[in-house]
């Protein structure tokens, strides 16, 4: 059994606990994920099965939120399962103070992580050492922000701020909650966190953990956003045993590479030869 599984992820659970569910329920050892979501975020999670574990890596890097933004606290872990670090209400803060800052949020920005991440430091995640105490500096990033939409804004003594978030992979939310907050002064944290969109796979299309089992997706869908290569019988078979082939392309970088069926992953260089990176399917 092969194939991707859009999964709906519940809030409280971690990543890997729904790829041990459905390891379970599938009755498959071999499941990965795509994406890593925090135990409090809920939403789109891609599940690999069997052999598309291989394509993780090949799927598109794009992802889509809707985050809550809560100003007038702050966090040690910059969202509400941490403990709170300063509280301090804000009545007077306005939407057009916020609509001033959001255009440092979007483009290709620099980026500090939290410290309560899975992002590794010296061989330990950043998580393991927040909670053993020890002096953290996490690695800055470059990160690129596709597009930031104000959905809703909720006056207060700690106002809340609704926004639609749509990004490049690597991109914490939980760090744009905080640094917005940093910017206007009042401090922030991420209050709830939905992924509406990751790597290709939307929300529409998801499966609770409740409904599984339902049938795979053909593992090629999760991949048309690469160009496809079609190789005759001969071609193919000299590619899937590891053969660089030169061929007439125009174009370079990752492609489907096809004969009858989804053959694989093949990179074209600039100098027209198909190399082969991963051969899913041998001929």
């Amino acid at each position: 059994m092969d194939g991707f599984l859009n999964l709906n992820k519940p809030f409280g659970f971690t990543s890997h606990d729904c790829v041990a569910k459905v390891r379970r329920i599938y009755q498959l050892k071999k499941v990965g994920h795509a994406g890593t979501l925090d135990p409090a975020a809920t939403g789109v999670l891609p599940i690999a099965i069997g052999r598309a574990t291989r394509l993780l890596q090949y799927l598109r890097h794009e992802k889509a939120y809707q985050a809550t933004i809560r100003f007038g606290v702050t966090t040690a872990t910059d969202d509400l399962e941490g403990e709170v670090l300063t509280q301090q209400a804000v009545p007077n803060l306005e939407l057009s103070q916020i609509e001033e800052k959001l255009p440092l949020f979007q483009g290709v920005i620099q980026q500090i992580p939290p410290n309560y991440s899975a992002i590794q430091v010296q061989g330990k995640r950043l998580y393991e050492l927040a909670r053993s105490g020890q002096a953290i500096e996490a690695p800055i990033r470059t990160v690129e922000i596709l597009d930031l939409k104000i959905l809703a804004f909720r006056p207060g003594d700690f106002p809340e701020l609704d926004l639609e978030i749509a990004c490049g992979g690597g991109t914490y939310i939980r760090s744009i909650a905080r640094d917005l907050g940093a910017e206007l002064g009042t401090g922030a944290t991420l209050a709830k966190l939905l992924r509406t969109e990751s790597s290709g796979f939307e929300l529409a299309g998801s499966s609770s953990i409740e409904q599984l089992p339902v049938p795979l997706m053909e593992p090629e869908s999760a991949l048309l956003h690469l160009p496809e290569m079609v190789l005759t019988s001969d071609l193919a078979r000299r590619w899937c045993q590891g053969q660089k082939i030169a061929i007439e392309s125009e174009r370079s970088g990752m492609v489907r590479v096809k004969n009858d069926s989804f053959l694989g992953i093949g990179e074209v260089r600039s100098d027209g030869v198909l190399v082969p990176q991963m051969v899913y399917e041998p001929v």
